[in-house]
Formats: structure tokens, C-alpha cells, sequence
């Protein structure tokens, strides 16, 4: 049984997620600032996280920056914002996704069911047959999801896996921004530019030496990302 924390200063807002989330199956832990979160976190197996951005004590956005410090559990963002601005800061703090309140349960649902798909895809290893894939120092393993770059082990969240995966896999063919965005969330891309662009730059700021003059992971203007084949 997977464990989800759900965290928001609303007590209403918790106990409504907790009654969804439980009838799907899930363990539903409950904090109420991102203090209590961090502490529940330390001392709990967690495997998703949702979190609401504005709260008392330690708010969402900082809370995220900490965990994202020691742990790549997917975090969905709860907020009250709707401008693309702070879709963005939440992505770029390191959340995986970001839900507009007031939402539907369903929908939020559903996205939980998602991301914990990718996380638990992301976290089976394998012993054997280990499915590899390379360009220049660049090498993904994906029987033990492991990337290294120069011999380095590099630490990716789920999304930035599959996304980095999706590209070396079709090494020098150019995916379009909704393509990316169709492949990986599995949903139709509507206003997908700026969440696949900050992914991309998290990406490049990961495996790249200079993000600003990439070697692997390389824009095409107006047509959208490739990786490299070398």
C-alpha cells in the first residue's frame, strides 16, 4: 500500500483529500505546515507528497527546496494561483506537478495515480539484463535507473528520467515540446511550453558541464529538443 503526506494549513482541504485518497487504496499521512511535513517525512516510508504553497511556519515552496535536498518522491503543488508564473516557480523549486485550487478530486486523483506510476516504474530494479544506452560520457541504465555522466551518478526525479530517457533512446530525432509532454504525462498537451522547459533546464543543469552551451541535451529553435548522437 502505497503512502501518500498531504499537507495543507486548511484542515477541511486535508480531510477531503484524505477521504478520496483512502477510498482509492492509498495510507494517508496529514500534516498541517511544512515543518510537520518535513518531520512526518524523516520518520515515515512516503511515496508521494501533495502540499499546499501558502501555509504558517514553513510554506510549500521552501519545504519543497528541503526535500528535493534528500529525497526525488514526486510533489504535487496545491495553490490557489493560476498565472503561469507560479506553475513555473513551483516546477522550478521541484515539484513534478501543480494543481489550481479549487479542483476536482477526481482530477487530482488521477493525477496522484500517474505520478505514483512513474515513481514506481522508476524505483524497480533489476539484476540482470541491464537495458543500457549511451551517447559520449552520457549512460542511462534502465533496468537499475540509473544515470551517470563521466562515471558520475546523477540524481533525477522521475519526470527528468523519463524525459532524459525518452530523448537518448531516439538519439539525434527532434521531439517537439508536445511530444515530449504527450510521451511523458500521457495527456494532451495543452500549455505544456513552460512545464516542459523547466524540466529541460533541470535536466541540463544536471548532466550538462556548461547548461549554457549544452553538450548532450540540445535545443533545435523553433522545433523543439534532441539528445546528441555520438
Amino acid at each position: 500500500m502505497e503512502t501518500i503526506l498531504v499537507c495543507d494549513d486548511d484542515r477541511e482541504i486535508v480531510e477531503a483529500i484524505d477521504i478520496y485518497l483512502t477510498q482509492e487504496g492509498y495510507r494517508v499521512l496529514k500534516a498541517y505546515d511544512g515543518i510537520e511535513a518535513l518531520e512526518i517525512l524523516k520518520n515515515n516510508e512516503v511515496h508521494l507528497l501533495i502540499i499546499d504553497v501558502m501555509m504558517p511556519k514553513l510554506d510549500g515552496l521552501r519545504a519543497t527546496l528541503k526535500i528535493r535536498q534528500e529525497s526525488s518522491i514526486p510533489i504535487i503543488i496545491l495553490s490557489a494561483k493560476s498565472e503561469d508564473a507560479d506553475k513555473i516557480l513551483g516546477l522550478n523549486v521541484g515539484a513534478d506537478d501543480y494543481v489550481t485550487k479549487p479542483f476536482n478530486p477526481l482530477e487530482l486523483t488521477a493525477r496522484v495515480k500517474s505520478q505514483l506510476r512513474r515513481y514506481t516504474k522508476l524505483g524497480n530494479k533489476a539484476g540482470n539484463n541491464e537495458s543500457l544506452y549511451q551517447t559520449g560520457g552520457l549512460i542511462i541504465n534502465d533496468d537499475l535507473k540509473e544515470v551517470t555522466v563521466d562515471g558520475e551518478v546523477v540524481k533525477l526525479t522521475p519526470i527528468e528520467y523519463n524525459i532524459l530517457l525518452l530523448l537518448v533512446k531516439n538519439q539525434g530525432k527532434v521531439f517537439s515540446i508536445n511530444q515530449i509532454y504527450e510521451c511523458i504525462w500521457n495527456e494532451e498537451a495543452i500549455g505544456a511550453d513552460n512545464t516542459v522547459a523547466v524540466h529541460i533546464r533541470h535536466i541540463r543543469e544536471k548532466i550538462e558541464v556548461n547548461p549554457k552551451d549544452p553538450r548532450y541535451l540540445k535545443v533545435v529553435w523553433g522545433v523543439g529538443y534532441k539528445v546528441e548522437k555520438m
